[in-house]
């Protein structure tokens, strides 16, 4: 069973978020795990996928979209069931809700948000994992 890691960021707003977890899945990368990152829309997944490119100057994370005629890279997003879904280890959760195929990976990365409602999606992650049985540590950061 995964795994859950959820991050709790204080002082964020969705641009420090989103920043935040591509230095997370950089970091996953540099130590040699492969990364899906999951999102709940093709929208938020093409956003995702540009920020990777462009949040910080001197980084380069090798990724590419699923579903696409992309080379197979470490990092993988996919939007909803994409059927490009890649047995990573670490799977980094942007929808807003928990997702079927967790238990495909060896950990889970979760945010608790960065506004009103996206903590109360977070918390309904939360406790759906829990109900799952599955280990679960808390990271409490400032940004």
């Amino acid at each position: 069973m995964a795994k859950v890691d959820f991050y709790v960021l204080e002082n964020a707003n969705r641009q420090r978020h989103d920043v935040f977890l591509c230095r997370l899945i950089h970091k996953a990368w540099r130590q040699g795990l492969d990364v899906f990152v999951h999102t709940g829309d093709g929208r938020r997944a093409t956003e995702f996928d540009a920020l990777l490119w462009t949040y910080q100057d001197i980084s380069f994370v090798p990724h590419r979209l699923a579903d696409s005629d992309a080379a197979p890279a470490p990092v993988t997003i996919a939007a909803g069931d994409s059927a490009d879904r890649n047995p990573a280890a670490l799977l980094v959760n942007l929808a807003p809700d928990a997702p079927g195929f967790a238990d495909q990976h060896e950990r889970i990365a979760e945010s608790a948000g960065y506004d009103n409602a996206t903590r109360a999606l977070a918390r309904q992650r939360f406790r759906a994992y829990q109900a799952g049985g599955r280990a679960m540590d808390t990271h409490r950061l400032t940004l």
